[in-house]
């Protein structure tokens, strides 16, 4: 029986590690056929990267329209002298990138949210950008963190390592706003979400996907880990808040208890949220493949009150194998972090953070983010 289950758990383990390098050599047609309203509407990627970023790491991006017509796209990167995993934990800073198309490619402006000190909640690493232009100001929802060590060198940084550790377990959302997309910010010296003991979010908060609604509240989907018996994380889950105001407060909604969690819906991570006149909806990374066959391709679910989430009939929303320009098919290393730019209430665009290699953090050479037309 335990060598059953042991063969069992191996096969499984070998099928999850296929799919995260397996190109979808069907994507057209599987397109073509689905019923999902992002993927089959998904259209052909420019191999011009909408951001990259010399000497640095690039990652999740977000965009904002200003009202002299330009784009302004918040990005995050850090130095190339750190590895990918977890360099971004302990020295991202957001930059903001202009361009005169939505599409891109974006040119490096300025740095937005750079590091300001040890003694700062953010003040080591900024991360995971959300922008809005609401009622003559710019809003910025981020992740930050802070440690109180030298810098690093790139055999130093690793998982198991003192930065990684304390970086992980300071990392909190918060709120920065200005008059202009280039600044300057003023960045809260407390967190918008902070961590709560006994909650599903009291180890850390992350990953902020917020949405303004009619009436100016907020309704904010994070990620969260808790503290497990042993003083470790545990693996991540979603949860929604709400302020009745952008600046805030927040307050945590169903009891304090995750949307979506690896013993329920499963182990979901960098969920992008929207609302329209059907209600609420979110793309997230199917993280273990549990929705979509596919380890890191995108599942969508719906719901009417932001709490309770049925997963789409068709859920597949994007893959990490992407039709391109030219018309070749190509498979990404990671395709994370995606973001919807709507115009006039219909998505026009799709933005991703990916990088080369065959799957992995460590097999990465470049970065960058691109930019996939919604037909």
């Amino acid at each position: 029986m335990k060598k059953s289950l042991l063969l069992l758990s191996l096969s499984m383990f070998l099928t999850v590690s296929s799919l995260y390098s397996q190109k979808l050599e069907n994507l057209v047609s599987l397109k073509e056929n689905s019923k999902n309203r992002l993927f089959h509407n998904l259209g052909k990627a420019s191999k011009v990267p909408a951001f990259e970023s010399e000497g640095y790491w690039v990652w999740g991006s977000s965009v904002v329209k200003s009202p002299d017509g330009k784009y302004h796209m918040y990005v995050s990167r850090f130095p190339k002298s750190l590895p990918f995993h977890p360099g971004w934990m302990v020295a991202s800073e957001i930059v903001h990138a202009v361009s005169d198309k939505i599409q891109g490619p974006y040119t490096f402006s300025d740095v937005a949210l750079p590091a300001r000190g040890a003694q700062y909640w953010d003040g080591k690493s900024t991360h995971n950008p959300r922008i809005f232009y609401h009622k003559g100001k710019y809003y910025l929802i981020y992740m930050g963190s802070t440690h109180p060590f030298e810098n690093p060198t790139y055999d130093e940084l690793t998982l198991d390592s003192k930065w990684c550790i304390v970086g992980r377990a300071n990392k909190r959302v918060g709120l920065a706003v200005a008059e202009t997309p280039y600044g300057p910010w003023k960045r809260f010296d407390e967190p918008i979400i902070k961590t709560e003991p006994n909650t599903f979010y009291s180890f850390l908060t992350s990953n902020p996907s917020p949405v303004i609604q009619e009436d100016g509240s907020v309704l904010m989907i994070f990620k969260g880990r808790h503290y497990t018996e042993d003083d470790k994380h545990s693996s991540m889950a979603l949860g929604v808040a709400y302020a009745k105001n952008i600046e805030g407060p927040y307050e945590v909604l169903n009891n304090k208890q995750p949307i979506f969690q690896v013993d329920g819906q499963g182990e979901a991570e960098d969920p992008f949220l929207w609302k329209d006149a059907d209600g609420y909806h979110i793309i997230f990374k199917d993280h273990v493949a549990k929705f979509t066959g596919e380890r890191g391709g995108g599942a969508m679910a719906h719901s009417s009150d932001g709490i309770n989430w049925t997963v789409d009939s068709d859920p597949k929303a994007y893959s990490l194998t992407v039709e391109w320009e030219d018309g070749s098919i190509g498979k990404q290393g990671q395709l994370e972090r995606p973001f919807i730019y709507f115009e006039n209430g219909k998505p026009v665009y799709v933005f991703f953070a990916t990088m080369d290699g065959p799957g992995g953090f460590e097999n990465a050479t470049r970065s960058w983010n691109m930019c996939i037309p919604v037909k």
